[in-house]
This record gives C-alpha cells, sequence and structure tokens, in this order.
C-alpha cells in the first residue's frame, strides 16, 4: 500500500474486496491527505511502514502536526527507512528508491519492478498528468522540484507508468513533452 491517505476504511475495505492482503505501507512524503490513514491500515493489516528517514518523526507523531480540518489520527512508529541507497525487496517486487524532494523535503518515489519485468513509479506528489507538485508549502521549492523531476526522466525509462499522488496515470514521456511545468526539461 503507498499513501493510503485520509479514509483507511476505504483502502481495507478494497483490499478486502479484492481479496488482497497489504504486505507493507510505503509513504512517498509526510503530507497529511496522504499519511493519515497510515497508522490504521498498518494497524489493522498488521504491516510494516517504511517512510523516509526525515518524515518518520511526523508519521509517528502525526497528530502534532495536524491542520485545521484534518484528524485525529492513528499514530504509528514507522518500522522500515526508503533509503536511496538500498533496494528494498517486498516479496517478489523490487523497490528503488529516489530521493525528490521540491514539494516536501522528504519526498521519495518508489520505483516497483515485478518479478516479470514489469515497472511501475509511484511519484507521490512529485509530477501530475498535466501538472506538478506544489511548492508553494511549507518546504517546498520549484528549483529543487524541477531538479527532482529530471533525476526522473534520467532514470527511469519514460514510457514505465507513473502512478501519481493525485489524478490519473501518466508516463514521463508524455509528461515532458505536454506538460507546460516541464518546458526547462524538453
Amino acid at each position: 500500500m503507498i499513501d493510503p491517505g485520509e479514509e483507511p476504511e476505504r483502502v481495507l475495505a478494497a483490499l478486502q474486496e479484492l481479496g488482497l492482503r497489504c504486505v507493507a505501507v510505503l509513504v512517498t512524503h509526510a503530507h497529511l491527505d496522504h499519511i493519515g490513514g497510515v497508522g490504521a491500515v498498518a494497524r489493522e493489516a498488521i504491516s510494516p511502514v517504511y517512510t523516509s528517514a526525515g518524515d518518520a518523526s511526523v508519521v509517528a507523531h502525526i497528530n502534532d502536526h495536524l491542520r485545521p480540518g484534518f484528524g485525529p489520527y492513528i499514530e504509528h512508529e514507522p518500522e522500515g527507512v526508503l533509503d536511496p541507497s538500498t533496494a528494498l525487496r517486498l516479496g517478489e517486487i523490487e523497490i528503488t528508491v529516489f530521493a525528490t524532494p521540491g514539494h516536501h523535503a522528504g519526498s521519495v518515489s518508489l520505483l516497483l519492478t515485478g518479478p516479470d519485468g514489469d515497472q511501475l513509479l509511484a511519484s507521490g506528489d512529485v509530477i501530475f498528468a498535466g501538472s506538478v507538485g506544489r511548492t508553494d508549502l511549507d518546504d517546498g521549492d520549484w528549483p529543487t522540484l524541477e531538479q527532482s523531476i529530471a533525476l526522473l526522466i534520467a532514470e527511469v525509462g519514460e514510457d514505465v507508468p507513473v502512478l501519481t499522488g493525485h489524478g490519473p496515470v501518466t508516463t514521463l514521456r508524455h509528461e515532458r513533452a505536454t506538460n507546460p511545468f516541464l518546458g526547462g526539461l524538453r
């Protein structure tokens, strides 16, 4: 499970309906709309949680970081770190971690590779179909976000499906060619 959002009951119901078991909860970045359900999903699914080192404290103490209209949430101390220097293996899936700050200082993007070589990139809020993550929040920074996107373009196949934090699936090739925010990367 990647970024279970704020509605853990919907996530858990979908897992049950599909007959799937959550083996881990992965966090791309510690914004409330991505981590509000982490503790509840981890507790119910009895699954370890992995975050970037910089986001572990926020996930563990989420209720200390609430904003109006959010929470309270179930807090959960992460069991693992998503480290760009170390690939993570969960079952038959290998996960390559990329540090992708700019929208959020602790952001990571995750390249999942299955046993047959099929890949999927979970970008969190780094890039969207036709847009990019906001940089006007606390630790957002446009030049840093642009460098993170350039890193993904250089390191990940441009036709790998990109599962974004919000909105439809896209590819880096499509975004580099059409995304109005990526003119400097064409």
